[in-house]
């Protein structure tokens, strides 16, 4: 039995995307700047996928969306392109935990002399609102803060914190990557000035992105070459991938009122399946939560009496032993893990943060898939963990 439970790293392309991609590849090829036939159709193929994202946002006027090769380049031209209209180093605000295309941008903005205030949020991972007015300045010029935290699924107030940042006249831009094509959004609504998305987060291609860019905000481009994309995104633009990140787009769209009740029963499901088990505390927020995502830190109550330390990466390669995709928050490198620089944001200690999971849900999680996994997950635990003997003396 194999149950994949890993969607907010990936989603599988769905088979409709796969087919438009493979038609495109084989009927539209053309140079989409080309101006004799077989480019114009490869021009009609990409102008029709940036009419359905920007149908997906409710983005009135489809020329604001910018395409991407993902979502880290769509996060790094909304910060890159607002720094770079500046001689003399300014004030960027984010919150502390944001992905790293967006953290790391920022770092080595501040290496140049930038100011850089990272949000601090509470255990839950949301920002308080009234910290962000006691850290804007007079030379702030961005505000940058991550819709929904892929590790922890934690929804911030993104319309009372882009209200904030429009009171007193500084850009505002979301990276809303796990929430696009899982959440309903309306650009027209919201007041964010730059909003970023993926297309392999809702079963679209990898390697295909936007930045939504409200009309009238001046950006400058991360690379020069040929214009494209209004002169934001210069390079021929991938046709068959944006075919297929558009009709992705569309799909996601069209069921988003469906899927989501269904992924939110299927979340509090395992949630509650996993209520009793003594060794796993959720994170993250229940209320302000992704619809598709379930975390949790892993607690050792034998941990001082054991010469390794249990940490979520164990708990992933046990699981994908049984069959089942999970992933684990913390990063691994030279064998050594290193803690999670979001858990550590949100207060827990070096040793906790390297003790997170990840189960996110999809399309094809169906409830036996939940129950399975909350089985198989207690048994390893169970295994993992035994319980110590009451006469040890």
């Amino acid at each position: 039995m194999q149950i994949y439970l890993d969607y907010s790293a990936t989603t599988p392309p769905r088979p409709e995307v796969i087919t438009i991609m493979q038609q495109v590849l084989a009927e539209g090829w053309g140079n989409p700047s080309s101006l004799h036939s077989w480019g114009q159709r490869a021009a009609t193929l990409m102008e029709t996928a940036r009419v359905q994202v920007a149908s997906l946002i409710n983005a009135a006027n489809p020329e604001s969306i910018i395409f991407t090769s993902g979502g880290t380049e769509a996060d790094n031209l909304a910060i890159a392109g607002v720094a770079r209209q500046y001689i003399t180093p300014q004030h960027i605000i984010i919150s502390s935990v944001e992905h790293s295309a967006i953290a790391e941008p920022c770092r080595l903005l501040e290496q140049r002399g930038w100011q850089i205030t990272r949000l601090r949020v509470d255990r839950h991972g949301r920002i308080n609102p009234q910290d962000l007015k006691a850290a804007i300045q007079h030379n702030t010029v961005l505000i940058s803060v991550i819709y929904g935290q892929s590790e922890v699924g934690t929804l911030q107030p993104i319309e009372e914190l882009g209200l904030i940042a429009r009171a007193n006249g500084v850009l505002f831009h979301t990276d809303a990557v796990q929430v696009a094509g899982r959440l309903p959004i309306d650009v027209q609504r919201l007041p964010v000035d730059l909003l970023s998305l993926s297309s392999h987060k809702f079963y679209g291609p990898q390697g295909a992105g936007a930045l939504y860019v409200r009309p009238g905000i001046d950006l400058i481009p991360l690379l020069a070459g040929g214009g494209q994309e209004k002169g934001l995104r210069s390079g021929t633009q991938a046709v068959p991938i944006l075919a297929g990140l558009g009709l992705a787009a569309q799909l996601a769209a069209e069921e988003i009122n469906r899927e989501n009740p269904r992924l939110m029963s299927l979340r509090d499901r395992l949630f509650d399946q996993l209520a009793d088990c003594p060794y796993l505390t959720p994170t993250g927020d229940r209320l302000h939560r992704l619809p598709h995502h379930v975390s949790y830190l892993v607690s050792d109550p034998f941990q001082a009496e054991k010469k390794e330390t249990l940490t979520g990466k164990t708990l992933v390669r046990q699981l994908n032993l049984a069959g089942i995709g999970i992933s684990s928050g913390a990063a691994c490198h030279s064998g050594k893990v290193s803690p999670s620089p979001i858990l550590l944001a949100m207060g827990y200690t070096d040793t906790q943060a390297v003790k997170g999971i990840r189960l996110t849900l999809g399309r094809e999680t169906t409830q036996a898939d939940i129950d399975w996994t909350a089985m198989v997950l207690k048994q390893i635990l169970d295994r993992l963990m035994p319980r110590l003997v009451t006469s040890r003396g």
